[in-house]
């Protein structure tokens, strides 16, 4: 129920040094009604989501934060994240910058292939299990392991992009996958799982503070009048 909390928390904790950040608690609930039907799933409707991160982002301008990063660790809370992010960046100074992300966004092609992917599997999948693992092995009882690999087309350019359209919905996984597993966990382990740290956490960094140092040459204008005017 943790894991898409777990991971993040951990990878932003690993770079906050690096990156010269603060980690804030997590946001434990998130956009997951493509989960609902199975037993204990809570969610937070998308627009409820977007309107926390967008007030979180605006408290934290007040309070001087210049930068405000929500790394997500699920899939369809980064549609609301991003959602809540661009909604801050309508009332807030040009200075300030609040986005959002996945962090598998920072990985490489080759590190999704190992991580994420339907090689490895998309969701509570080795990639996941390990790095939980990593976490703390007592999160995780191996002999409980499920196994599914729902069948795919695999003949499309992109066959990853069938995931935004499959999982869209409430129920929508419920629907895809009998066990809320996709991918075969059973090889995990925690070792593993500080491989992929070490992957995942240099990558997120590199993108975090490339963002932070290239930005003012990128941004050769100024915002426009009319996008600085208040939408409120």
């Amino acid at each position: 129920m943790g894991t898409d909390a777990f991971i993040p928390t951990e990878i932003c904790e690993r770079i906050a040094e690096d990156t010269n950040a603060l980690v804030g608690p997590p946001i434990n609930y998130g956009a997951s009604d493509m989960h609902a039907g199975y037993d204990g799933i809570s969610y937070l409707n998308y627009r409820t989501l977007a309107t926390v991160v967008r007030d979180l982002a605006y408290s934290l301008a007040e309070s001087g934060f210049v930068d405000v990063v929500f790394v997500s660790g699920h899939l369809t809370n980064d549609w609301a994240a991003k959602v809540g992010a661009n909604q801050a960046s309508h009332d807030l100074p040009e200075e300030h910058y609040t986005y959002a992300f996945p962090y598998w966004d920072a990985l490489s092609s080759d590190d999704m292939e190992k991580y994420l992917s339907f090689d490895a599997g998309w969701h509570a999948n080795i990639g996941e299990t390990a790095a939980v693992m990593a976490i703390d092995e007592g999160l995780v009882d191996l002999s409980e392991a499920a196994y599914d690999d729902p069948d795919l087309p695999d003949d499309i350019e992109n066959p990853g992009a069938l995931l935004d359209h499959l999982l869209i919905g409430k129920g929508a996984f419920y629907r895809v996958s009998e066990t809320g597993v996709w991918g075969d966990p059973s090889d995990a382990t925690a070792e593993l799982g500080e491989e992929y740290f070490e992957t995942i956490t240099h990558a997120v960094a590199e993108l975090i503070n490339t963002f932070q140092e290239i930005r003012d040459d990128v941004y050769t204008r100024d915002r426009p009048v009319r996008a600085q005017e208040s939408w409120e």
